[in-house]
C-alpha cells in the first residue's frame, strides 16, 4: 500500500504541475480514516489544497439508528478495531461513547472487546450506513463471516444507555414475565460512597461483583467496574422513581439486580426512590410487593467531609438538602431556622446549582437571624477525589458563589471550634 500511495502521489504531482486542477474523490471525510491523508501528506505542502468535508460514516451509522451518540459531558472516543483486544478492551470501558471503525476480520475480537468491557449490550454494528444496501442490528447477532469493511460499531454514552429516547426517562418492561413464586426476587440498593475505590465497602464490592444489572445515574453507573454478563443502565437525572420500577421490573424476571447511589443510597439517594417506585407499582400489581428491597450503607459525604475537617459532626447535628425539586422552599426554610434555634451542627446537601443559584445565599440569611457570623463553616469540594478542596470559613464569610453542586457544607454549633486546623464540636453541652 506505501508503493500504492508514492505511486498515486506522483501521477497527481504530474498534473499539478502542468497547471492543471485535481478532484480527488473520498468516501465518508477525507480526513477521517480516508485515504486521501495520505494523498495530503505528500502534495498539500507543495500545492495549493482545498479540503471539502464530508459525512463520515459514523455521523451517517448514528442517523440510520436513530440513536443519539453523547451527551452533555458525555466523552466520545472513536476506536480502530485493529487495536489488540486488551487494548480495546480498556479504552471501551474508560469512555462513554465509542465508534469502533475498521472491522472486516476483527470483528470476533472487537465483540470479545466489547463483551469483556462489559458494552456488548448496547453495541449496535452499522453496515453501509446511508447506502442502498445499509443494515443495522446488535453485535450480538452478527455473523462474523458476513461483517464486510464498510461496516462500524457504535455504542451509545453511559448517559443514554437504558434511557428512553422521547422521554429521557428509565425504560422499565411493563410486560416482562413475572419471575415463579418460589424463586426470590431482591433489589440490592448499594451506597458507591463518595468516590474513591477504597471508599466502597466490601459489602457493596461482593453485590457489584455477583449482580446481572446496575441501575442508576449515569455518573453512578459509569463507577462500577465494567466486565462481561453485566447489563448497565445509565439514566439521566431527576428520572429516580423510573429507574426504580426499571430495577422491580428486572428483579420480578429472575434477574440480579443493584441499584447504586453515590456516597449512602439511604441519605438523599436511590433507596428511598426504590420504595416509592414499590409501593405506585404495588398498588396497580401486587406482586411488586413480593420483591425483597435490601440497601447496603456505604460512607456518606458529610461524614467524608467531616472527617477531612476533622470531627465537627462528634455532637448531635442534621442534614438537609437545599434542592427544592420535590419540596417547597417554604418547608427549607421553616427547617432552616429550627435546626438553627436548635444549636445543632448542619450538613448542606446540594447547596447550589445554576437553577437554584440564589437559594444559598438565601439559607445564609436565615441561618445568622440566629446564628453569629463567627460560626465556623466547612466547605468540601470532590472530597476523596483528585480534585479535593476543604476550606475552613465563617457563616459570615462563606461567599455562595463559590460555591457549586460538586460541595458539601458543614455549618457548626455554637461551640464548634478550629484548633490547630482541625475542626471539632466538643461532646458536652453547657
Amino acid at each position: 500500500m506505501a508503493d500504492f500511495y508514492l505511486e498515486s502521489a506522483a501521477r497527481l504531482a504530474a498534473h499539478l504541475e502542468a497547471g492543471r486542477d485535481v478532484v480527488l474523490l473520498a468516501e465518508g471525510d477525507p480526513m477521517f480514516y480516508g485515504s486521501y491523508m495520505y494523498m495530503h501528506d505528500a502534495l498539500s505542502e507543495r500545492f495549493v489544497t482545498e479540503v471539502v468535508a464530508g459525512v463520515p460514516a459514523f455521523a451517517a451509522a448514528t442517523a440510520t439508528i436513530a440513536s443519539p451518540l453523547v451527551r452533555q459531558t458525555d466523552v466520545l472516543t472513536i476506536l480502530p478495531g485493529t487495536l489488540p483486544e486488551t487494548e480495546l478492551a480498556r479504552r471501551l470501558a474508560d469512555t462513554d461513547g465509542a465508534i469502533i471503525m475498521k472491522l472486516g476480520r476483527r470483528f470476533p475480537t472487537v465483540r470479545r472487546a466489547l463483551a469483556t468491557a462489559g458494552r456488548l449490550e448496547h453495541a449496535v454494528y452499522v453496515e453501509r450506513a446511508s447506502m442502498d444496501t445499509e443494515r443495522h442490528l446488535r453485535v450480538a447477532d452478527v455473523d462474523p463471516d458476513t461483517v464486510p469493511y464498510f461496516s462500524l460499531i457504535v455504542v451509545a454514552g453511559d448517559s443514554l444507555q437504558g434511557v428512553g429516547r422521547r422521554t429521557g426517562e428509565a425504560t422499565a418492561s411493563p410486560s416482562a414475565e413475572v419471575v415463579p413464586a418460589d424463586a426470590p426476587a431482591e433489589i440490592v440498593v448499594v451506597g458507591l460512597g463518595p468516590g474513591p475505590a477504597h471508599w466502597l465497602t466490601p459489602e457493596a464490592s461482593a453485590v457489584l461483583a455477583e449482580v446481572d444489572h446496575v441501575v442508576g445515574y449515569a455518573p453512578y453507573v459509569k463507577r462500577v467496574p465494567h466486565r462481561e454478563g453485566l447489563t448497565r443502565h445509565a439514566s439521566g437525572n431527576t428520572v429516580e422513581v423510573d429507574r426504580g420500577r426499571l430495577a422491580l421490573d428486572l428483579a420480578r424476571r429472575g434477574e440480579r439486580v443493584a441499584v447504586v447511589s453515590g456516597g449512602d443510597a439511604g441519605v438523599f439517594g436511590m433507596a428511598t426512590a426504590v420504595l416509592e417506585a414499590q409501593v405506585a407499582a404495588a398498588a396497580e400489581d401486587a406482586t411488586y410487593a413480593a420483591v425483597g428491597v435490601r440497601v447496603v450503607p456505604g460512607v456518606s459525604a458529610v461524614q467524608a467531609v467531616a472527617a477531612r475537617a476533622g470531627a465537627p459532626i462528634g455532637g448531635d447535628f442534621a442534614v438537609v438538602s437545599l434542592s427544592d425539586r420535590l419540596k417547597p422552599w417554604e418547608v427549607l426554610e421553616r427547617r432552616l431556622r429550627a435546626v438553627a434555634a436548635a444549636d445543632l451542627v448542619l450538613g448542606i446537601y446540594n447547596p447550589r446549582s445554576a437553577s437554584r443559584p440564589d437559594q444559598l445565599g438565601d439559607a445564609l440569611k436565615v441561618l445568622l437571624e440566629v446564628r453569629d457570623p463567627a460560626t465556623v463553616v466547612v466547605v468540601g469540594r470532590d472530597v476523596g477525589r483528585d480534585e479535593e478542596e476543604l476550606r475552613v470559613t465563617t457563616l459570615g464569610e462563606l461567599d455562595p458563589t463559590t460555591v457549586d453542586m460538586k460541595c458539601l457544607l458543614i455549618v457548626g454549633a455554637t461551640s464548634t471550634r478550629v484548633d490547630h486546623g482541625r475542626v471539632w464540636t466538643p461532646r458536652t453541652v453547657g
